[in-house]
């Protein structure tokens, strides 16, 4: 088990979040915490071609992104938090069929720009959890310091 410090919860996250892994994957080498990119025109160096499944030779573990119902529930408990009723009927429209995370981005750009703030803290705070929780599924850190980094992480409040 590694400590927790040495892996980039952002970088990680981001991979958590990438929907379009059809053309490329996120791998992380779990000795050194390093994240490397790969594609299948660049490989991992960004200049030699490499097949996945050569991959598996160094020892990397590919982090596969997480559904992105997921993050759809980020927008929708943000929503039923947000104090303001015109802006959460507003937000829960916006969340409605098809389109919603473009929707909802605009909504809160254009009309409630005060609360892009909180948004941003929202999510991106729920993002590190994840981050971690991805980590200990994964047993590159200890479970107990994954329960410690999500106690003391809660998601901040919002107005």
């Amino acid at each position: 088990m590694h400590e927790l410090n040495r892996y980039d919860l952002g970088e990680i996250a981001t991979a958590l979040q990438d929907q379009t892994y059809d053309e490329h994957r996120w791998l992380i080498n779990p000795e050194t915490g390093e994240i490397v990119f790969w594609t299948s025109d660049t490989g991992i160096d960004g200049e030699n071609p490499v097949d996945l499944d050569e991959l598996d030779e160094l020892d990397l573990i590919g982090i596969d992104p997480l559904p992105s119902y997921i993050w759809y529930q980020d927008m929708v408990d943000f929503t039923e938090q947000v104090s303001d009723e015109q802006a959460q009927r507003r937000l829960v429209r916006a969340l409605d069929g098809n389109g919603a995370f473009r929707r909802f981005r605009r909504e809160l750009h254009e009309e409630y720009p005060h609360l892009l703030d909180a948004w941003h803290a929202f999510r991106d705070g729920r993002a590190e959890r994840r981050a971690v929780e991805w980590l200990a599924d994964n047993s590159l850190i200890a479970e107990e310091a994954a329960t410690r980094f999500l106690h003391e992480h809660p998601d901040p409040a919002v107005p």
